[in-house]
């Protein structure tokens, strides 16, 4: 159960990362569904490694914590990759968006 929480929410937070954008138009969302709100697919998920650490504590809320680190993660493995420091996270959609493409 613990590591299906973690993997569902690094699938969650590389969504964002991958395809995450909302835009607005006149004050509305344009985005109504998952027709047009991309979402990460298991095509896009890398392998998963989830290491559990053992603990006498009460369990509490795990899916979370995954999510925050994604998207530094992924800047610092572009930044590593292409040498280019992308702080903005719309920016990161744009450069992976780019990479599969075959571009940058």
């Amino acid at each position: 159960m613990i590591r299906a929480q973690v993997e569902g929410s690094i699938g969650f937070a590389l969504s964002t990362v991958l395809h995450g954008e909302i835009t607005l138009r006149d004050g509305e969302v344009q985005q109504s569904n998952f027709h047009d709100y991309l979402v990460a697919r298991i095509t896009d998920m890398p392998q998963v490694e989830v290491h559990i650490v053992p603990s006498a504590a009460n369990p509490t809320g795990i899916g979370e914590p995954a999510v925050p680190p994604l998207a530094p993660a992924v800047a610092n493995a572009l930044a590593a990759a292409t040498g280019r420091r992308l702080r903005c996270i719309s920016k990161l959609a744009e450069v992976t968006n780019g990479l599969r493409r075959g571009g940058l």
